[in-house]
This record gives structure tokens, C-alpha cells and sequence, in this order.
């Protein structure tokens, strides 16, 4: 009955453990947002400094395995090239190291401290209070292990238990079971914050904790094997890079535990921060040895999976150069906009694809191009904030801003196109299908729209002038049809579908806008002069 006691307590104390750990990494990611994403899709060619970002989000976020996702996720958004995210997942293994530094020196008592502070914090009417939950949740994760600590203090005096656990055991089995636990709980930083906690009580062998540690390392690799899927071939990379990375530093250090294994008790430190020493060295050795050999591991890796394709082709994106003068600047903007504007024909097609389909391909495609986009859309930004202070003359600062005018609306139809998206994933949610007189109004509606698409991209490639006011009558007319034509269907109650589709036609109605606008101010001169003459008089 005791032993049932201590294991429930300890299950319980396991449980909150994972819990906190859990939500202070989501918090961080949370308070982080697009500066989080921004820091790992910075590293450059040079693959330490990718080891160096990789080991510092993560000791940040303390999930090595959130690093790795993440990273998987960039490279599969195209923000990110598979090369550069081999280094970030090998200092991702180095991060995780701060949480058995900070449990074998015992700063684990001051986690009520944090929770308290946390707490207040949380209760403050200021801009600071979002750190609030941070805080408490890091105190948290502290306060659950001193939990684990206590409730398994009863097995200290139980004989059998400690002859079991503190006896040599066959490295291999202890590997097994770190790796196996591990992909459980989804976290290396508990397969080792618990092994650091039994090994400070004396229920656990350094020759048998050392090995659960490494296992540890495998396990973690479960969460990117898992998020691989449905991704390109890029992304399968990273995630298998991975993978063949944690293996093979248990494979490189495995032959010196049954080598030096049982010498491991005659360390002079104290067994917990040995360990923690161990898992640190055994960690940074191991980053080290795989980043000087990037080079041929990256080829072995290509051979495995083969090249590959892109699902979708990538944009060129605007690199700042303080050497280009107005005339570069200004070819740079105009090539870059025809591919942007075709780029978001295509993101419109597949937008309305997944609506009139039920393909959760399509579905997700639409929402990895849609990502992407928004990707695009804040690098884009970075760049016009650069280039705006860089342009002296006044006359070329009004030009300019006429360009940068032009890519606004460009990113006013990505939101209109990501309006249409959360249509469909509303839809989703609530299992509506459309029935086949409310799909040929989507598929008429669109239909046309793609018809001005493509008539406004044509005459940008070729630098002719349209008239965008008939082409914009003209889709306005099959919109008014489309309200009209569900405004009946509405009648009946039971027509979901019909009710589901009203946003379709006002955001349809707003990308006319919207495209109209962009028209006018790209193609026809009158309204260029006009819209010139506009932003002067604003300015």
C-alpha cells in the first residue's frame, strides 16, 4: 500500500511537471511571436551561428523539441533553407542542458519565489503583466520537481528498491527506456530533470542514469519524426536530420559505457552535478563533432531522401544593399511585384479550390501558401523601412512611395485572401458542405475574379494600360448576382451552407476593391498621376 502511495504522488508530481513545462514553453512562444520565428530563420550560412540561435531559444523555451518543430515548420514555409536548419537542431541539444544545471545545483528551491512573483505580476494593470504567467509557469515547473523530490523520498528506505535501481544494469536497457519515456512525455528536459532528482537521493546509479539521459536524446526526436508528415522534402530532411543526429552521438558515446561505465561512481563531484556535467559535455561534444562534419552529413542525408521539389516555388525575397541607388531600387520593386501579384492569383485559386472541395490537401496547401505570404509580407516591411531612410532626394522619396503604395494594396489582397481562408476553415469546423447550387455561385464568383487577376497580370507583363473601371463593372455585376441569388437560399433555415457563404460574397466584394485600386494606381496613367498628386497633398 505504501509503494501504491509514493507511486501515485510521484505520477501526480510527474504530471504537473509536464504541465508546466508545457505552458511555460508556450507562453514564451506566445510573448515571442514573430521575433521568436524571425531569431531561428536568421541564422546564415555559417552553421555555428545556427548552433548558437538553435542553444539559445531553447534555453529560452526549454523544449528542444519546439525548437525542432518550429525550425521543420520554417524550412517547410520555405523561410528557412534545410542546410541552415541543420544547425539550429544541433544547438537545440545544448539548450535543454540548462534545466539539469539549474536541478543538480538545487535552484529548485527558489520556485515558490517565482510563483509568487509571478502571480503579482500577472494581477498588475501594465504592459508587463502579460510577462505574469511566464514567470509563475517557470516557477512552476521548479516547484513540481521539488514535488517529484519529496513524494519519492520514502524510497530511500526501502532496501530491494535501492539494491534494483543503484546495481549495474546493461547500458543498452537504460537507453531504451530514456528513449521510450521520452517520446511518452514528448520532453527530454523531464527524462533528465527526473534522473538528475533520483541520482541527488541515491536511488539511481550514475552507471544507469548516465545512459537514460542519452536515451533521452532519441525519444525527443519523436515529436519532429511526427510533424514531418504532409510536409516537402525539405522539411522531411531537417526532421530526419534530427533524428540520424541524436542517434548517432548515443552511438559515438555508447562503446565508452561499457568501456568506462562502471568508473563513473568515482567522480569527487556530487553524483547529481556530474550527471548534469555529463549530459552538458556529452551534448556540446557531440554538436561539435556533427557541425564540423555538417558538410558530408547534410550530402548523406540529400542521398536518402533525393533532392526533391518545393510544393510550391518561393519568392525572391528583397535584400537591402546600401551601394543601389533609386534607378536599382525601382527594378527591384517592379519585377518583384508581377511574381508577388502572380504568387497571389495562385493563393487565391487554391483558396477558392478548398472551398468548393472538401481535400484536406488542398486545405492545407492553401494554408502553408497563405504562411508563407505573410512571411513575405513583414520581410517586405524590414525592407521598405530600410530603403525609405536611404532615399535622400525628394523627388525620388515621392516615387518611392507611389512603389511602396503598390505593394500595400499587393498585401491588402493577401488579407482578403486570408479572409476567404478563414471562411473555409469556419466551415470546417462546423462540418458545412455546400450544396451544388451554392457551389456554382463559388465557382462562377471566383471564376471571374481569377479572369481579373489574370487580365491585370497580363498587362503588368507586358506594360500595357486597361481599363480597370469596365473589368471592375463587370465582376461587381456577377457579385450583386451572387448576394442576390443567397439572399433567397437564406430563406430557408436549413440552407447552413447558404448562411456560411455571405462572407464569401463581402470579401469577394472587397477584393474587387482592392484589386480595382491596384489596377488604377499600376496601370492606368490618369489614375497614377491622380493617386500621385493624392499622397503629395496628404503628405
Amino acid at each position: 500500500m505504501e509503494y501504491l502511495h509514493v507511486l501515485m504522488a510521484g505520477l501526480t508530481a510527474i504530471i504537473l511537471f509536464i504541465f508546466g513545462l508545457e505552458n511555460f514553453s508556450k507562453e514564451i512562444e506566445r510573448l515571442a511571436g514573430d521575433h521568436f520565428r524571425k531569431s531561428l530563420s536568421n541564422a546564415t550560412k555559417w552553421p555555428i551561428v545556427g548552433v548558437i540561435i538553435g542553444a539559445l531559444v531553447t534555453m529560452v523555451i526549454q523544449s528542444s523539441s519546439a525548437t525542432s518543430v518550429i525550425a521543420i515548420g520554417l524550412v517547410n514555409a520555405g523561410v528557412l533553407s534545410f542546410k541552415n536548419s541543420v544547425g539550429i537542431i544541433f544547438g537545440s541539444n545544448i539548450g535543454t542542458t540548462v534545466t539539469a544545471q539549474l536541478v543538480a545545483f538545487k535552484m529548485t528551491y527558489f520556485a515558490p519565489i517565482f510563483i509568487i512573483l509571478g502571480f503579482f505580476v500577472s494581477l498588475l494593470r501594465s504592459r508587463y503583466s502579460i510577462f505574469g504567467k511566464a514567470i509563475f509557469y517557470f516557477g512552476f515547473v521548479f516547484f513540481s520537481l521539488n514535488l517529484i523530490s519529496s513524494s519519492l523520498e520514502p524510497l530511500q528506505h526501502s532496501p530491494g528498491v535501492l539494491k534494483f535501481l543503484t546495481e549495474a544494469h546493461n547500458p543498452l536497457y537504460a537507453i531504451a527506456l530514456g528513449c521510450v519515456f521520452t517520446a511518452l512525455v514528448q520532453s527530454s528536459s523531464v527524462t533528465t530533470g527526473l534522473a538528475i532528482i533520483l541520482t541527488q537521493q541515491g536511488l539511481v546509479s550514475l552507471e544507469n542514469a548516465v545512459p537514460l539521459i542519452m536515451g533521452a536524446n532519441i525519444g525527443t526526436t519523436s515529436t519532429a519524426l511526427i510533424a514531418m508528415f504532409n510536409m516537402d522534402v525539405s522539411a522531411k530532411k531537417a526532421a530526419l536530420s534530427h533524428f540520424l543526429f541524436n542517434v548517432g552521438g548515443v552511438m559515438l558515446f555508447t562503446p565508452l559505457l561499457f568501456l568506462f561505465g562502471d568508473r563513473l561512481g568515482q567522480f569527487n563531484q556530487h553524483p547529481a552535478i556530474a550527471l548534469a556535467n555529463i549530459h552538458l559535455i556529452f551534448n556540446i561534444t557531440t554538436s561539435l563533432i556533427f557541425t564540423l562534419a555538417i558538410g558530408p552529413f547534410t550530402r548523406m542525408v540529400d542521398m536518402l531522401l533525393g533532392e526533391g521539389k518545393m510544393d510550391f516555388e518561393r519568392l525572391n525575397l528583397p535584400t537591402y544593399d546600401e551601394q543601389d541607388g533609386f534607378a536599382e531600387i525601382e527594378g527591384k520593386f517592379t519585377e518583384a511585384q508581377v511574381k508577388l501579384f502572380r504568387f497571389l492569383q495562385e493563393n487565391y485559386n487554391t483558396v477558392t479550390l478548398s472551398i468548393e472541395t472538401n481535400y484536406d490537401g488542398v486545405y492545407e496547401a492553401a494554408g502553408k501558401r497563405l504562411e508563407y505570404t505573410q512571411f513575405v509580407k513583414n520581410e517586405y516591411l524590414h525592407y521598405f523601412s530600410k530603403v525609405v531612410s536611404a532615399i535622400k532626394q525628394e523627388d525620388e522619396s515621392k516615387q518611392l512611395m507611389t512603389l511602396i503604395n503598390r505593394f500595400d494594396y499587393l498585401f491588402q489582397i493577401h488579407d482578403s485572401i486570408n479572409d476567404l481562408f478563414d471562411s473555409k476553415r469556419i466551415m470546417k469546423e462546423q462540418y458545412i458542405e455546400l450544396k451544388s447550387d451554392v457551389l456554382l455561385i463559388v465557382r462562377s464568383l471566383s471564376s471571374q475574379t481569377l479572369e481579373f487577376f489574370d487580365d491585370i497580370g497580363d498587362a503588368m507583363e507586358h506594360k500595357q494600360v486597361i481599363n480597370a473601371k469596365s473589368l471592375s463593372k463587370a465582376l461587381q455585376h456577377n457579385i450583386d448576382d451572387a448576394n442576390r441569388a443567397l439572399l433567397l437560399l437564406l430563406i430557408d433555415p436549413k440552407r447552413e451552407d447558404a448562411g456560411a457563404l455571405t462572407n464569401f460574397v463581402t470579401y469577394s466584394q472587397r477584393m474587387k476593391d482592392k484589386l480595382y485600386s491596384f489596377a488604377s494606381l499600376t496601370l492606368n496613367q490618369d489614375s497614377v498621376a491622380t493617386t500621385f498628386e493624392k499622397s503629395i497633398e496628404s503628405a
